[in-house]
């Protein structure tokens, strides 16, 4: 992921606080890694406890995907923020997952981020491993909201 993507993330978690930011890793699979090359926003749907929850609406999941295919690009993983708690998968985080896409996940504690971790569910969706995360100069820009 490069800085930018990174600090568009921390920014998002920044400025949601103290609901839950969300959006997509946009890159490839290179090699057997994942390289994300942008961040894409997403609006958290999640009307009844968007402080520990989040939902990106499928209508817009749905024109990510179509958008990126065309650009020969995928959804890779997604991101979001944990409002005053640790940047570790929530058993509801657990539940909602899909196995082999990457879960950056940033602590925001008092409106300022504070950890940023990563997370992988096993095939047999039994538990999060953690991923490093690699932060690399020169990525390209991140695009607009969906």
């Amino acid at each position: 992921m490069g800085r930018s993507g990174l600090e568009r993330i921390l920014e998002e978690g920044r400025s949601h606080y103290p609901y839950e930011c969300c959006g997509f890793l946009v890159g490839r699979w290179e090699d057997g890694r994942k390289e994300v090359l942008e961040v894409r926003p997403a609006p958290n749907a999640r009307a009844d406890s968007p402080q520990n929850r989040y939902l990106i609406p499928p209508e817009i999941y749905l024109r990510v995907e179509k958008e990126l295919r065309e650009k020969d690009l995928e959804v890779v993983g997604f991101y979001h923020s944990h409002p005053d708690v640790e940047a570790r998968p929530s058993a509801f985080d657990k539940e909602h997952a899909w196995p082999g896409y990457s879960y950056v996940i940033v602590s925001v504690r008092a409106g300022a981020p504070r950890e940023t971790r990563s997370w992988v569910l096993s095939e047999d969706r039994q538990a999060f491993e953690e991923e490093t995360l690699s932060v690399e100069e020169g990525s390209r820009a991140p695009s607009q909201n969906p």
